[in-house]
């Protein structure tokens, strides 16, 4: 790779780690084309970039950001997965990855500016999709309502309770 074309792909690494949401650093040796191909396809579906740097390119390219503390986990073979939407999805997709072929080896992470150990990426993948709690703040939002038009309702139907006893009383003639 000579020098100007080394140059063009630091500035556009850098342009990518710049205002990053997720970025997760993964060691692939001996991960096969095959394989490398099918996680690029899974992770594009969620706009999840997968790409394989030279580490002195990506130490260069991360000196002005956030993401040169993860410079210590710059060693070996390293692909590094970037998404600008969606955390949870593109990790699943990774740590499912990972569980399946040993010879992907998640590393470290960070999370919009924090780094994140393995553990904490295994514990990110557990969670819910967006979708599912997008459906879960809906249903507390629709019951928040449920529960008060039934409170509200409560006294007009009391009311009618009292009225309609009454009414009886007086027919029977007490």
């Amino acid at each position: 790779m000579d020098r100007s074309t080394k140059e063009r792909v630091v500035v556009e690494l850098q342009e990518k780690i710049k205002d990053l949401r997720l970025a997760i650093l993964a060691n692939y040796r001996n991960l096969t084309v095959e394989k490398m191909t099918a996680l690029r396809n899974a992770l594009r579906k969620t706009n999840t970039n997968l790409m394989v740097v030279k580490n002195t390119l990506l130490r260069i390219a991360s000196k002005d950001t956030n993401f040169h503390e993860l410079e210590e986990y710059f060693k070996g073979p390293l692909t590094i997965a970037l998404s600008h939407d969606d955390v949870v999805e593109p990790t699943k997709l990774l740590v499912d990855f990972a569980k399946k072929n040993a010879e992907l080896e998640i590393k470290a992470g960070m999370l919009t500016g924090k780094i994140l150990s393995k553990e904490q990426i295994i514990v990110l993948a557990e969670l819910p999709g967006r979708e599912v709690l997008l459906g879960k703040l809906l249903s507390v939002l629709v019951g928040v309502h449920r529960v008060l038009v039934s409170v509200l309702s409560g006294v007009p139907r009391s009311l009618v309770c009292v009225l309609d006893a009454y009414r009886a009383k007086k027919e029977s003639g007490n």
